[in-house]
């Protein structure tokens, strides 16, 4: 049944967002597996009680986040980590794709993603979900329109992407303003989720020249705080884990590429969301021991 494990996951992060939470689910749901009387078809079983399992936390997360502080992202899905690193790394894995099944009802995201994502038929859905096949296809179709008028669009080419990411990350690295600008749509964006529990950007920062500075601002930091950026991708697209001296997650970046451009960077600084990753160093402390020293 282990083989099936990668593909409940996949299910499981892209309708909730969370690697932890994902985790849960698939486990819960090998656990009521495991006490099953008779399962004609294990996948599809599992497919049914991860996907009702999700839908459930995600009603529950949908509540939770009308008070959430901040701008509220994705947890980082970083290549090499277990079992992230079984998940099929695709543009439906990008923050800004689950960030567009926000949008959609839980019942819409489901039956959304087991169709278009996953290659199943309406009539294997209906019976997960509960309703009927000609009500599937509805929601279907009512899900596709929302995500197809602003599905973003990614660096066809891979090998460009990770070359412009290298260069990005370097004179970020570097504090270079000039080498930064040439590598920044004229409105990028640069969003962030601290969760109130870490120091965050409040609110978006728009804009080549802002986003320019405030990243030149960012390497000196990394200099500063003696910080190591590792590069790995994130969530499918080119990323980096910054980590502390004594090898403490402090932050994780994604960056969206498109047009041979930086189009958007996401930070996710929230401690709850790294812990996946490793221990997760105390932003704030780190913070207050630098301007004390």
């Amino acid at each position: 049944m282990d083989e099936l494990r990668p593909l409940l996951f996949s299910i499981a992060y892209r309708m909730l967002g969370s690697v932890a939470d994902a985790e849960d689910v698939v486990q819960e749901a090998f656990l009521r597996y495991e006490r099953a009387d008779h399962v004609d078809s294990p996948k599809a079983w599992l497919t049914s009680v991860v996907t009702n399992l999700a839908i459930d936390q995600l009603r529950s997360a949908r509540a939770q986040r009308e008070t959430y502080v901040g701008e509220w992202l994705p947890e980082p899905l970083v290549d090499g980590e277990d079992p992230a690193a079984v998940a099929e790394q695709a543009d439906t894995l990008s923050m800004a794709f689950l960030l567009l099944l926000e949008r959609l009802t839980p019942v819409e995201r489901a039956v959304f993603l087991l169709h278009d994502v996953f290659g199943y038929r309406y009539d294997e859905i209906a019976p997960m979900v509960g309703r009927s096949e000609a009500n599937c296809r509805q929601l279907g179709v009512r899900a596709r329109k929302h995500v197809d008028t602003e599905k973003p669009r990614f660096e066809a080419s891979r090998r460009e992407r990770d070359e412009l990411a290298t260069r990005f990350f370097a004179a970020v690295q570097d504090g270079n303003v000039d080498g930064l600008l040439a590598l920044l749509s004229a409105d990028v964006v640069v969003s962030g989720d601290g969760g109130g529990k870490a120091p965050q950007w409040a609110t978006p920062i728009v804009g080549a020249e802002r986003v320019a500075r405030l990243l030149a601002g960012v390497g000196r930091q990394i200099r500063e705080f003696g910080l190591t950026l590792e590069r790995h991708d994130v969530n499918g697209q080119p990323g980096a884990v910054f980590r502390t001296r004594d090898g403490q997650v402090l932050l994780a970046w994604t960056v969206e590429i498109a047009d041979g451009n930086v189009q958007a960077l996401r930070s996710v600084i929230n401690p709850d969301k790294l812990r996946h990753l490793g221990p997760v160093a105390d932003a704030r402390a780190l913070l207050r021991l630098h301007r004390e020293s």
